[in-house]
């Protein structure tokens, strides 16, 4: 669960962070891309380390 919200924020705050910044389809599609991927490597490392001090 707490993957699919960091994927979720961090798509939002890509296209955020991209439309700020002025880009293009390409840009925005970009940006919420890498945000997705980075925020959900982050959230699973989180759940992984969750699970194991809950051991």
């Amino acid at each position: 669960m707490i993957v699919i919200a960091a994927v979720l924020i961090g798509a939002i705050l890509g296209g955020l962070t991209a439309r700020r910044r002025k880009g293009n389809a390409a840009d925005i599609a970009q940006f919420v891309l890498v945000y997705a991927i980075a925020f959900g490597i982050a959230g699973l490392i989180v759940t992984i380390v969750i699970e194991k001090l809950a051991t």
